[in-house]
């Protein structure tokens, strides 16, 4: 995204450095990533649009040998370079692949720690730190490619999943479950549609009263809709030492709600889920936070 901005590199180090220094790594299998086809990031997503975050892409190298700029500005805090497009395909394709892995069998369950984000995307604009829609991609593979009836989606980043909200919305074969902070970015309608679970919680909200929520709101629509495999956008920036937002979760939260979804996957998933990073901005709360919500995937 360029110098100086949240959304960097360092994110992914942090969650690297953290899981050897706990040893965590050893418990772990890794996997690289492919790149997604243009044909499933069209499950969720408008060709146009694609075709778009490509052409900005490819389209700096001519301005960069002319002496140009080396990003181009999508929205305000949104920029894309020449490898943009690679690495959009490959997160896009990481949760392809671990969906494909555990419909397989050959994983219990899967996190993705790819870059750049998605839950923001919507199906035809990108925008906060968001280009394509990992997760939605992912669920609506499991859908079309695996043939499931019924998928469920989790979002606990601090911001609203506004672009996931925009592409699942009405499909009653995907319920989405989230909270966040409110009022608070992205300034949008919030949609009514039925398969929708929206948990908007003021400023200095605390973990405990998250949890209360999700007991109380999340946990009997999940029941209810028996989730085939759940799919989590997993933003850390809910994080009382994350500045990026102003809630008050810590490890412990992200454990806890990581255990409850786990639940659930087991009960009527076979135990299948794909998270997928998304916020998390505070370099040492977001690895600790990892951390945690990896050792109740791992079950270590």
């Amino acid at each position: 995204m360029g110098a100086g901005h949240p959304e960097c590199p360092a994110r992914l180090d942090a969650i690297e450095d953290r899981l050897l220094i706990t040893g965590l790594d050893t418990a772990l299998e890794r996997r690289e990533a492919t790149a997604a086809s243009l044909a499933d990031m069209e499950l969720a997503h408008g060709r146009m649009h694609l075709a778009s975050l490509r052409g900005l892409s490819d389209g700096l190298r001519d301005e960069i040998a002319a002496g140009g700029p080396t990003h181009a500005q999508v929205d305000p805090d949104t920029s894309i370079n020449i490898h943009s497009w690679d690495a959009i395909l490959v997160a896009a394709g990481a949760a392809i692949d671990a969906t494909d892995a555990v419909m397989a069998g050959e994983l219990a369950n899967a996190f993705c720690a790819v870059r750049p984000p998605g839950h923001h995307a919507t199906r035809n604009q990108a925008m906060g730190f968001c280009f394509v829609n990992n997760v939605a991609v992912a669920a609506k593979y499991a859908l079309e490619r695996h043939g499931l009836k019924r998928v469920a989606i989790v979002d606990f980043d601090v911001h609203h999943g506004n672009g996931t909200e925009d592409i699942v919305a009405g499909d009653e074969r995907i319920l989405m479950c989230s909270f966040y902070q409110h009022p608070f970015y992205p300034p949008c309608e919030h949609s009514t549609a039925t398969n929708l679970v929206n948990l908007p919680v003021p400023a200095y909200t605390k973990g405990m009263d998250v949890r209360e929520l999700i007991d109380m709101m999340w946990l009997p629509r999940l029941d209810a809709h028996k989730p085939q495999m759940i799919f989590i956008s997993a933003g850390f920036d809910a994080h009382r030492e994350d500045d990026m937002g102003q809630l008050g979760l810590v490890e412990n939260d992200y454990a806890w709600i990581t255990q409850r979804i786990k639940e659930v996957a087991q009960r009527h998933a076979k135990g299948r889920i794909v998270s997928c990073l998304e916020g998390g901005y505070d370099l040492s709360a977001l690895a600790r936070s990892v951390e945690a919500h990896l050792r109740v995937l791992a079950d270590v």
